[in-house]
């Protein structure tokens, strides 16, 4: 359209700031929507100077209040068992009760056994990914089954514990699915996590030439001069799921 350079900048700029879908912002974001995490996980060494420590996990129970049975149903249950008389009325009454009872006992059983498996769970994700708790940093490669087989439950279980819950450190809140990566062999027969795979890839797109932007064969290279063993299809996939678009789209005026 023969225009200058300032000019083609002033367009690209503005197309760049408009948006495709201006229907999909209808409705405006909840200003108050903040996380709240299920878990707080901190590091507490025995000393300064010493390497050795405890780390103290506890649950958020927000959402669960305490429970008891009824004092007006105890109450009555006592009475009834006091009674010497034995008509169908009390007979049916005692049942009645004994059988609520009961089911309010299973509930709250079945609520605290939720709880320490919640406990249970993450414990075993402290465990196998200590260091990260301890210095914000390596995660080590990590899957669902790691944890079940730990706690001796199944796969499903761990999966809907994860789901949707998150953790207070001391680097920050992160969802629990955040530490869970398929391992990647490196050069020296170590086992790497793809989520270190994926930082060093983002790291290596942050540091780019603007009007040189990196090819998915130029990072696939840098990462194998870096000890890790991918091949181009996967730091293709990888840049995706980072939501990083491919080099010719990166490129700036």
């Amino acid at each position: 359209m023969n225009l200058t350079d300032e000019l083609l900048l002033q367009a690209y700029d503005c197309i760049q700031n408009l948006d495709p879908k201006p229907g999909g912002k209808s409705q405006a974001d909840d200003p108050h929507s903040y996380i709240v995490p299920d878990f707080t996980v901190y590091y507490e060494p025995e000393n300064k100077e010493s390497d050795q420590g405890d780390f103290l996990i506890t649950l958020n129970r927000r959402n669960q209040p305490a429970l008891r049975i009824s004092g007006i149903y105890k109450q009555m249950w006592d009475e009834l068992k006091q009674k010497s008389s034995r008509s169908e009325n009390d007979k049916e009454t005692r049942s009645f009760i004994k059988t609520k009872m009961e089911a309010a006992r299973s509930f709250m059983d079945a609520i605290q056994q939720r709880s320490q498996t919640l406990i249970n769970v993450m414990k075993t994700i402290v465990s196998l990914q200590e260091t990260f708790f301890r210095h914000g940093t390596t995660l080590r490669p990590m899957i669902l089954k790691d944890v079940a087989e730990r706690i001796g439950m199944d796969i499903s279980t761990v999966s809907r514990v994860v789901n949707g819950k998150y953790v207070q450190t001391e680097f920050g809140v992160f969802e629990l699915k955040y530490f869970f990566n398929e391992g990647i062999e490196t050069n020296d027969g170590e086992s790497a996590s793809n989520r270190d795979v994926k930082n060093f890839i983002s790291d290596l797109i942050q540091k780019e030439d603007n009007q040189k932007p990196l090819s998915d064969d130029a990072i696939t290279q840098s990462l194998n001069e870096a000890g890790y063993k991918l091949a181009r299809r996967t730091v293709s996939k990888y840049r995706e799921q980072l939501g990083i678009p491919v080099a010719r789209l990166r490129k700036k005026l």
